[in-house]
């Protein structure tokens, strides 16, 4: 069996079947459609090079079809790393349009929000509307203009920020509703490396048509950028070819470990950085025996 070489050594069609895209969305195509449209031209663009295609792409965390930003997207076998995106936080820019005159001291009422909430999802969301408790970690008023507050939102995954924008208004005395908003950031990835899908379609037509995979390297990066906010294990060769069999990770396998916590979610590599599988941590990285990392995903 073999496994996945160094990432920054992978061929283009190796990066297209487990790679990620950080998308800037558009207005208008849900995150569905525009995840499927990814898939459908890296499908083709593999078969046009006779290599397997992939079949499948999803996306980090989904956006409604207004909503613009940052949407990573993920290729090939780099579907099995989505659940990592709930690990991190999400950063919204958002408008927040109020039904009478902002008062003086908004900042100070928007501050009262971070901290822990209670939200329940809205009548038209794909979860059961249950009270929940989500984190807001930063909400900062950066302008004030007539009705409107631009807001700038550091919160959990799963936050539905078109709720608390309505909160926000009630708290104000205004009333309001959530105007335009766009995502900045999604652990790990944020808006400083955005890439519209036209120069995603544009960087496969070089490969395609000028056999120049420079401008894909740009816009396509190896999936295990997804895991650098995840704690790190680093394993053997031997322990790898072992999880590619569904075996856990055992004590004597594991070269390296960082801090994680027992119980937490970890991401094994092979010396070469390359990923290797998701899992819990469950035992000692440090013991002679015993198993280390029980799995959750197998990526290789």
């Amino acid at each position: 069996m073999a496994l996945r070489g160094p990432p920054e050594e992978r061929s283009p069609a190796e990066l297209l079947q487990f790679g990620v895209v950080n998308l800037d969305k558009p207005p208008g195509p849900s995150s569905h459609q525009v995840s499927g449209w990814l898939r459908d031209e890296v499908a083709d663009a593999l078969t046009e090079r006779d290599t397997e295609p992939i079949d499948q792409a999803a996306h980090a965390g989904t956006l409604d079809p207004k909503v613009t930003g940052c949407l990573p997207v993920m290729l090939g076998e780099a579907t099995r790393l989505a659940q990592t995106f709930l690990e991190g936080e999400k950063e919204y820019v958002a408008v927040l349009e109020c039904h009478g005159s902002v008062p003086g001291d908004a900042e100070s009422i928007a501050a009262e929000f971070e901290g822990p909430i209670y939200q329940k999802p809205p009548r038209k969301s794909a979860v059961s509307r249950r009270l929940r408790v989500r984190e807001i970690y930063d909400l900062d008023v950066l302008e004030v203009e007539d009705r409107r507050l631009l807001l700038r939102i550091g919160c959990e995954s799963g936050t539905y920020v078109r709720k608390l924008c309505h909160d926000l208004g009630l708290a104000l005395g205004t009333g309001g509703h959530m105007g335009h908003l766009r995502r900045t950031a999604t652990t790990p990835f944020d808006d400083s490396t955005l890439h519209t899908a036209q120069t995603f379609y544009d960087a496969l037509a070089f490969w395609l048509e000028d056999d120049d995979p420079e401008p894909l390297y740009e816009v396509v990066e190896p999936a295990e950028r997804i895991l650098e906010h995840i704690p790190r294990v680093v394993i053997a060769d031997s322990a790898a070819e072992q999880v590619a069999t569904g075996a856990p990770v055992y004590a004597p396998g594991v070269l390296e470990a960082g801090d994680a916590e027992r119980g937490s979610l970890v991401a094994c590599f092979t010396p070469n950085g390359a990923a290797v599988c998701l899992g819990t941590l469950v035992g000692d990285p440090d013991a002679d025996s015993g198993t280390v990392v029980d799995l959750e995903r197998v990526l290789v």
